[in-house]
């Protein structure tokens, strides 16, 4: 997941792990339902976003690989309301974009997201 703002010009972008491994602390993921699993054509394997680390560098990252078969990075934009439980179970454990790891001297998160794609 990626939440995008404008900064001196530059986009700079906060991404979530996705993983099949279910959390083992509460709060710590969020698990994607099957039915935005499907929209974003994910497999049918359960899967959690992880809320309690994200990285923040400049879009685009040198590291990026675009989607298998694609000419894109992202698998699509996700349905708001599954965005806000997100973003608020991320905010909850990082106020203010705390602990957050930065690269590419990215700066910090802002609470105040333009999109947000899976």
């Amino acid at each position: 997941m990626s939440v995008e703002r404008q900064e001196d010009g530059a986009t700079i972008v906060t991404v979530l792990p996705i993983t099949h491994s279910a959390p083992t602390r509460p709060g710590a993921a969020v698990e994607i339902p099957t039915p935005v699993k499907r929209h974003l054509g994910l497999d049918d394997q359960r899967s959690w976003v992880v809320v309690a680390e994200g990285n923040e560098f400049l879009w685009p990252g040198y590291d990026l690989r675009k989607v298998p078969h694609k000419d894109r990075y992202d698998y699509g934009f996700l349905p708001p309301g599954f965005f806000n439980q997100i973003l608020k179970a991320f905010l909850a454990l990082h106020p203010a974009g705390k602990d957050l790891t930065p690269r590419d001297g990215s700066g910090m998160f802002s609470s105040s997201p333009r999109a947000c794609r899976l």
